[in-house]
């Protein structure tokens, strides 16, 4: 599993790699995934919807991201109201 941020000009960044079927690993990416939402970021993870189309599921925590998925990505919420 990879983690991405969304950077303005750079596009997705690797933050954080490994198997979530190593314990280690696991924790890991666990602990990472709290990062970046008390960083104040958002996580989503992609899918294939409907008809084929690509779509994000938001997620909260890691245990809402599916096992099977390859990323979730992070990006800062929008600024303004």
């Amino acid at each position: 599993m990879r983690f991405l941020r969304m950077t303005p000009g750079h596009g997705e960044v690797v933050i954080a790699e490994g198997d979530i079927e190593l314990p280690e690993a696991e924790r890991e990416l666990i602990a990472e995934f709290r990062r970046q939402l008390d960083a104040g970021l958002w996580a989503a993870v992609p899918v294939v919807g409907r008809a084929g189309r690509r779509e994000a599921v938001m997620v909260r925590t890691f245990a809402e991201v599916p096992r099977d998925a390859e990323r979730v990505i992070f990006f800062p919420r929008a600024a303004g109201g």
